[in-house]
């Protein structure tokens, strides 16, 4: 239980986090072990979502996978949220949510990617045949069960994200699973779905979003909650992502796939991090979700100890002058110099609670900053304590604000600003959120930051989000038709880790050739005879520093590389040019393979005339070495070095090598 003061006096907000930080026992994620995810219960699951590559999009025949600026528009359309009764007579907490906002959702339209079909004023199209036949393809590589019939239905979507406000959505296969390293990890469901719309901004009451994404076919892949760690997590996302990419039917590039990861600790809740476009951020972020809600549930028990009945906590709160209140507090007074309203509040043994850690660099203070920027629409910065990080309030102030609130030494003093009329649902924000405190951790679905840690995005949908969607008629799927797709599948993933290692490919280059779906292409170049472990090297490892450092040109395929070996078999030309002819090949696709090899300066050499001058570079290396010890090797490496440009393509440089040792010997 925190030590009392009087309210004036000084308190190190600093020092508080890191106490704090270590009483829940928060370990960074490069120190962690499992037992420390023991320790805290940590669990996890995923939804992955994937764009399939089809020529027009699900309901209707607009087309698919053209992309426009977010300026690049014909028309806008403005449309508010706001809730309507359940069938139950009751209201969704997200649908209320966002009416708080309010919220006023703008849709950019462009001609070439929009229909009336997005805004609900046209019924849906059949569904895309060839989409619906992509995703079972998926579905049986998951070893999902198959359904019978495939039935259309609406799941509510109240971010604005989907101008109707529901998407269209089905299920096609459940209970299957996929093969870790160590374990198996079971998959709830695959469904089909549209996608929703980009968002290009989101500042006070005004969203905007642009629709050429709208629609495009997708389907998602949801797990069970059976990862452990955060590394089985990227584990099982990995290999989702190299399914999916193994059909060679599935979209690639920026937003194509995104990851909803849904992380709980023991005694928390289900907490959903949605929109996680790189898989290399899953295990940072998901460790810190399970440490955030660590630390609510130490704050839970701090506030337990002091308010034995929860529901008779009352927080005080008054609008001030900040100036005529003598307020020395700088960000206080610019937004009151803004005409923003300032209120300050008294929250009842809350002293120590919004200093005390959540994640890095964060404290129980974001999370109330972030609620008041999500329904309350007040830009940051929008509230500072006694207790703040960074610009805290200091010893003066909080002690006039404490006399004008009538504070008691356990309570902690807040200022919050906005305009007059956010202000009224800012109070009621923060009042709710610190309510939520002493029940432990709310359920929400939050947005993932590159730094790892996360903020808040909404309330999480309720379970009946989902009915029937009165036009679209069932689909029925015959047995015949479902055993002729499972003939035509991809090898299995798990085996593909089989077949790297058997070629003796390095491990460290798997997960580039199955995110690129590159097999295929290895398998195809070692039937034309050339050895596995060099292709695989090659395309994992030189191909790969080749994509981080060039454009790719449109007309590059991988297609090309298969091509590039046969002119080389054709030619005679031993498989070691391919190193330097491969950039060049990359960034020029359509260049003949001669004027590659032109622009690189190869010229035939026989071996005779390459081993020609090796007798005066051994005496050149006498007199230039500058090693104390006289050994073979060097003079071999140095003799080597200088003909092993001109060795490639013409001379394996193993043989080079073996007859250059002869020499010397």
């Amino acid at each position: 239980m925190a030590k009392k003061q009087t309210p004036g006096k000084h308190f190190d907000p600093q020092k508080n986090y890191r106490e704090t930080m270590k009483a829940i026992g928060y370990v960074t994620r490069a120190e962690a072990t499992p037992k420390d995810y023991e320790r805290i219960g940590f669990k996890s699951g995923l939804e992955v979502h994937q764009q399939l590559k089809t020529k027009q999009k699900l309901f209707c025949r607009c087309p698919a996978g053209i992309y426009h600026d977010d300026n690049d528009y014909h028309a806008e359309i403005i449309r508010h949220m706001r809730p309507t009764l359940s069938e139950m007579g009751e209201y969704d907490g997200t649908a209320l949510m966002e009416f708080k906002t309010r919220k006023e959702i703008v849709y950019r339209i462009n001609n070439k990617t929009t229909c009336t079909y997005e805004i609900d004023d046209t019924p849906p199209f059949p569904i895309n045949r060839e989409a619906l036949e992509i995703a079972l393809e998926i579905s049986l590589l998951c070893k999902l069960n198959i359904v019978g019939e495939v039935h259309i239905t609406r799941k509510q979507y109240l971010d604005g994200s989907i101008p109707t406000g529901f998407q269209r959505t089905a299920i096609l296969g459940v209970e299957g699973q996929i093969q870790l390293k160590n374990k198996k990890v079971g998959l709830i469901q695959l469904s089909i779905e549209e996608d929703a719309c980009r968002e290009i901004s989101d500042v006070g009451h005004r969203r905007i979003y642009k629709t050429d994404r709208l629609g495009m076919p997708l389907i998602e892949t949801v797990t069970h909650p059976q990862c452990l760690t955060p590394d089985e997590l990227r584990e099982a996302a990995d290999y989702i992502r190299f399914l999916n990419r193994s059909t060679g039917k599935v979209r690639t590039g920026i937003g194509a796939a995104r990851q909803d990861t849904n992380v709980s600790c023991e005694g928390g809740t289900r907490v959903e991090i949605k929109g996680v476009s790189h898989n290399k951020w899953l295990p940072m972020l998901s460790h810190n979700e399970c440490f955030r809600q660590w630390a609510l549930l130490h704050i839970r028990k701090l506030l337990l100890e002091r308010v034995p009945l929860p529901e008779k906590w009352v927080m005080r709160h008054i609008e001030i002058d900040p100036y005529s209140q003598g307020i020395e507090h700088a960000v206080a007074n610019r937004f009151a110099d803004m005409g923003y309203k300032v209120v300050a509040i008294a929250l009842p043994a809350f002293h120590s609670i919004l200093s005390h850690f959540t994640q890095p660099g964060k404290c129980f203070t974001n999370e109330l900053a972030d609620r008041l920027k999500v329904i309350a629409c007040i830009e940051r910065p929008n509230i500072t304590s006694n207790e703040d990080l960074e610009i805290p309030l200091s010893e003066s102030d909080t002690t006039r604000l404490a006399s004008l609130l009538k504070a008691s030494p356990d309570d902690a003093i807040v200022l919050i600003w906005g305009p007059a009329n956010d202000i009224p649902t800012a109070i009621e924000t923060i009042e709710e959120r610190c309510r939520m405190a002493f029940e432990g951790v709310p359920r929400e679905t939050r947005r993932p930051l590159a730094d790892g840690t996360t903020i808040f995005e909404r309330v999480l949908p309720g379970a009946d989000r989902m009915y029937p969607d009165t036009d679209s008629a069932p689909i029925p799927l015959d047995e015949a038709y479902i055993e002729k797709l499972r003939e035509r599948l991809p090898i299995d993933i798990w085996h593909r880790f089989q077949q790297l290692a058997q070629m003796q490919i390095p491990e460290d280059a798997h997960p580039f050739l199955l995110r690129r779906n590159l097999v295929p292409v290895i398998e195809e170049i070692v039937g034309l005879g050339f050895p596995s472990r060099y292709v695989g090297s090659l395309l994992g490892h030189k191909l790969k520093r080749i994509e981080g450092k060039y454009p790719k040109h449109k007309d590059f395929n991988y297609s090309r590389i298969v091509e590039l070996f046969r002119f080389i078999k054709e030619n005679k030309l031993h498989h070691s040019i391919a190193k330097l002819m491969l950039p060049v090949v990359y960034q020029y696709p359509n260049m003949d393979f001669n004027s590659v090899l032109t622009s690189i300066n190869f010229k035939r050499k026989t071996e005779e005339e390459l081993l020609a001058p090796v007798d005066y570079l051994i005496e050149k290396f006498k007199e230039i070495k500058i090693a104390k010890k006289d050994k073979p090797e060097n003079a071999i490496n140095w003799v080597m070095g200088q003909l092993h440009k001109q060795a490639l393509g013409n001379v394996d440089p193993a043989v080079l090598h073996s007859r250059i040792k002869q020499r010397i010997s």
